[in-house]
């Protein structure tokens, strides 16, 4: 008997008769002799609807508010799969985040997880119970419920597997595997049958959206393999796991792109110390994270100072930008939301020289101006204008080798 976590998301979870599918697949697992611990995300689009009216409501909502305002969609999908699993004869029982419980920092909506106690879960498995989990929700220390980022339950079901050392977490999806690029850019991308945890935290800080890369940070630390697979097929996904020799033999294993960024530049600030720090630190205190940064070489005593953040940030890291760049006397401070950050990702780019001249020809042959680069021992970046997003992804793609296999 083995001990299986599964993650259903939100397209999975999507209509009553996908929650059917999903119990049927659950009960099969179940029927094979295996304890069962089911994490699910909110039916899909729900979220996107609670967000929308607590932005409806005001500019700036509430974060204890807003968290337990979005965490009701994962209320209503383990309670229907739950549903759902009893009519079918099964012993089911639902639990939300707090329940569990999830114990998180306070940090609303950005929570990290600090400890999963087990007992109550182990008890009910005990007694031959499937377990279903909220995703994306926990309890701070205080009792307040916190959320874990978008894709959060991505984390929720890795986080649940190492507390109760599952011996598999599958996350199903509405794709089937990891795939060298996204299909709908270019139709000879390909499913990578096996991966590193590396080299996926990289994909999906980059903007793959197949795991959320806390949940592939769990993974790694507590040696969690996750299987990728879509909740519509049988067919094997994609392991994401150690690193092996075989996968350090691929020079880049995908190209990923994010146009969920915006630029930030605060010009013609003066060149001294601590004035990056003083730039960022507000931005910090307000939970914001900052992606790439660039800052010119000084002349005449001031400099330029860019950085990237999500556009979910963007609107509230421009006006504590604006504040700051009044402080240190900067000239303005100037925007563009139309960006798109292209990647190229492999743990083979330790050991091979040349790769960041070659990204860099492949973009100028096509006359795509890079605006920011930021590199890694696996990772080469670069920001461009967005409309040339598809473009570059593409012949990077063919460039790399990736296509056609």
């Amino acid at each position: 008997m083995a001990l299986v976590v599964q993650k259903y998301g939100g397209t999975s979870m999507g209509t009553i008769e996908r929650i059917r599918n999903v119990a049927r697949r659950v009960a099969k697992t179940f029927d094979a002799g295996n304890d069962m611990v089911v994490v699910v995300s909110a039916m899909s689009g729900e979220t996107n609807k609670l967000v929308a009216l607590a932005n409806d409501m005001c500019e700036f909502p509430d974060s204890r508010e807003y968290d337990v305002l979005v965490a009701a969609g994962e209320q209503v999908s383990v309670a229907l799969l739950s549903m759902c699993l009893k009519s079918m004869g099964y012993k089911a029982k639902s639990y939300h985040g707090w329940q569990v419980p999830i114990i998180t920092d306070n940090s609303f909506s950005k929570a990290r997880i600090e400890e999963i106690p087990d007992t109550k879960i182990r008890a009910d498995l005990k007694e031959g119970t499937i377990i279903v989990v909220a995703g994306f929700q926990g309890v701070d220390r205080e009792g307040n419920i916190t959320t874990l980022g978008r894709g959060g339950s991505d984390t929720s079901a890795v986080a649940m597997a190492a507390a109760l050392k599952a011996d598999v977490c599958e996350i199903y999806t509405d794709v089937d595997g990891v795939y060298t690029t996204d299909p709908n850019i270019c139709s000879d991308a390909h499913k990578i049958e096996k991966i590193s945890y590396d080299e996926m935290l990289e994909l999906a800080s980059l903007g793959a959206k197949v795991l959320q890369i806390r949940s592939v940070e769990f993974a790694k630390k507590y040696d969690v393999d996750i299987h990728v697979r879509s909740s519509f097929n049988d067919n094997t996904g994609t392991m994401v796991t150690k690193e092996d020799e075989e996968m350090e033999a691929v020079l880049v294993s995908g190209i990923a792109y994010d146009k969920n960024e915006a630029k930030i530049a605060v010009m013609r600030v003066p060149d001294k110390p601590g004035i990056a720090a003083k730039i960022l630190s507000p931005l910090s205190d307000a939970n914001i994270s900052v992606d790439m940064i660039l800052q010119n070489v000084s002349e005449e005593g001031f400099t330029d100072f860019t950085f990237t953040v999500t556009k979910a940030d963007f609107k509230k890291a421009l006006a504590i930008t604006k504040e700051t760049a009044k402080e240190v006397e900067a000239k303005e401070v100037l925007t563009d939301e139309n960006i798109s950050k292209i990647s190229i990702v492999g743990v083979g780019m330790r050991s091979h020289a040349g790769v960041a001249t070659k990204m860099f020809q492949v973009l100028a042959k096509e006359n795509i101006n890079i605006q920011m680069i930021s590199t890694s021992e696996i990772k080469i970046s670069v920001v461009i204008d967005g409309k040339y997003t598809e473009l570059a992804v593409r012949v990077l793609h063919d460039a790399f080798g990736l296509s056609g296999k």
